[in-house]
């Protein structure tokens, strides 16, 4: 059977490290062409060629999705994509009200705005084709009020809900939308937000080629949400049938260093 990506373009979002890297490598197995967004060229072009040895074209896109423009350039210079996967995304720790807004500013930039504003862009041009696939790149902290991490979770919770109605939406159209729920997971996303991790959540990580590679059989399946592993999956549902006070105050003691 022909893969359903294969012949298809890939734009990943955070392509330079972590889940968005792999994902990448994940596509171009399975014959998609690439286009690779993040700020750092020179991890993109060290992506680009490991992955053009799949035998796939691999473009590269430096931007900072922070930048309202960005989105409007990316859509212009790649309106043929087929698949779009939004993934970058930043985190901050700490209190809410000890953190610099400033970083807050960024991160429901590039968590809600441009994630927003590039699935706007590009899935029209998806539908007029009557083909799309758009991975959203959530978190479990969708899930629950998480202290320490109040703006992160809460932009996740909105890519959650955002992607699942898309899903709805789009779907007649041809065009799926699958929202992937990483845990803890094994990237640089700890040190950029500044968390000193706990034992806990050190011991319980998983890493990013997993996640990635149960993130593109789900889209590939067309399922709307998934959480990847299956302690994950378990402490997802049980956050919904737990009052959300009890969520957080777990949630509180187990982020807490």
């Amino acid at each position: 059977m022909t893969d359903p990506f294969r012949g298809r373009r890939a734009l990943v979002t955070g392509a330079s490290s972590g889940i968005g890297a792999d994902i990448a490598r994940q596509l171009a197995q399975r014959g998609a062409n690439l286009v690779l967004v993040a700020r750092r060229a020179d991890r993109l072009e060290q992506l680009a060629t490991e992955c053009r040895l799949f035998g796939v074209n691999v473009e590269t896109a430096p931007a900072d999705l922070a930048d309202h423009e960005a989105a409007r350039d990316l859509a212009a210079r790649f309106p043929t994509t087929d698949i779009l996967i939004n993934n970058a995304g930043l985190g901050a720790f700490g209190r809410f009200t000890d953190t610099d807004y400033a970083k807050i500013a960024q991160m429901i930039a590039v968590n809600i705005s441009a994630l927003t504003h590039l699935t706007h862009l590009f899935a029209p041009m998806m539908a007029q084709r009557g083909w799309g696939r758009i991975m959203l790149v959530a978190s479990t902290a969708a899930f629950q009020p998480v202290p320490l991490y109040a703006v992160y979770a809460a932009t996740k919770a909105y890519v959650l809900s955002l992607g699942n109605a898309l899903d709805v939406e789009l779907a007649r159209q041809g065009v799926k939308t699958t929202v992937l729920c990483p845990g803890t997971t094994k990237t640089e996303f700890f040190d950029i937000a500044a968390q000193t991790k706990s034992a806990f959540v050190d011991r319980v990580a998983m890493t990013s080629a997993e996640v990635a590679r149960i993130g593109v059989d789900a889209m590939a399946k067309g399922r709307p949400t998934i959480v990847a592993g299956a302690a994950n999956a378990a402490m997802a549902l049980g956050t919904r049938l737990a009052p959300r006070q009890l969520t957080a105050q777990v949630a509180y003691r187990i982020m807490k260093p």
